[in-house]
């Protein structure tokens, strides 16, 4: 492992390094509005939401590290403090990537970048028609990080507004992850698109797990079972009985010649297939089924 201090690195360096690790990031399509009524439109993955109650969003167009200089965006909300967040979708991604050239002060990125102008409702700055979700937002402050190139500039906005397209709601009117379709940045040119990546972790909020300590040794220090697999174990309050292991491990022909001529290792390898089904307590009648 190489350990290296920022001031080390130059600005480039460090922005690569950055923007590879933490990854990947969503992306803030933001619309904004000058004092002279001339719109802007341009991405920034230096973005996520912070609050609920109230809807505080926080996305930072950085000052340019080649030359620092500041962006239009960030000069606009400090002219005319709004601004819509329209979340990107795989169908907007190579119109979007256009959108961040550099064009100069003034000229309609919406109209460079083949994107529809929609009024928005409570605010000045325009909607993007194609965005699957379009938060129209109130800047509460901007809180500059520094003043040399690749310093940020919080913009802290309050959504006031909300507008979703329904064709990417589930049946109970959620936010369907495979319909929305985002994508998300990571580092140089790569962007994710999240439905294509999708699993699920259960979040522990209403049971209390064992805990990985709790595992017997010999599963604690498997060389089949990774960090993740004891991480699904030990999130599981109880062990199964004797009486559901004997009844799951007797139903099958395989699990009996598994479980009663096999080494450690084989029965781990079970364990770790039904584990990639998710199917936790499976793994465990497997584990603790040789007696």
């Amino acid at each position: 492992m190489i350990s290296i201090e920022p001031h080390q690195l130059s600005t480039a360096k460090l922005h690569g390094y950055l923007l590879g690790a933490v990854s990947p990031r969503p992306i803030c399509f933001a619309s904004t509005i000058n004092k002279k009524g001339e719109v802007n439109l341009s991405p920034f993955s230096f973005f996520n939401v912070f609050s609920a109650k109230p809807p505080i969003l926080v996305f930072s167009p950085a000052r340019r590290g080649r030359d620092n200089t500041t962006k239009h965006t960030y000069e606009n909300v400090l002219e005319v403090p709004e601004v819509v967040i329209n979340i990107v979708s795989y169908a907007m991604v190579q119109q979007v990537s256009l959108s961040s050239t550099e064009y100069a002060a003034g000229v309609n990125e919406f109209k460079k970048a083949g994107f529809t102008e929609l009024a928005s409702e409570k605010i000045k700055p325009p909607r993007v028609a194609e965005a699957p979700v379009q938060l129209e937002c109130k800047v509460n402050e901007v809180i500059k990080l520094g003043t040399e190139g690749g310093a940020g500039n919080l913009v802290i906005c309050e959504v006031v507004k909300l507008h979703i397209k329904e064709e990417i709601l589930d049946e109970n009117g959620a936010i369907d992850p495979f319909k929305i379709d985002t994508v998300s940045r990571l580092g140089g040119n790569w962007y994710c698109r999240a439905k294509e990546g999708l699993f699920e972790v259960p979040k522990p909020l209403t049971s209390l797990g064992m805990g990985v300590d709790m595992l017997p040794e010999e599963i604690r220090h498997s060389k089949v079972l990774t960090g993740n697999d004891l991480g699904m174990l030990g999130n599981v309050e109880n062990f199964p009985n004797s009486e559901e292991i004997n009844t799951f491990i007797n139903a099958s022909e395989e699990l009996q010649k598994i479980i009663t001529s096999s080494n450690s290792e084989t029965i781990h390898k079970k364990a770790k297939d039904f584990l990639s089904k998710g199917k936790v307590d499976d793994a465990w009648k497997v584990l603790l089924g040789r007696k």
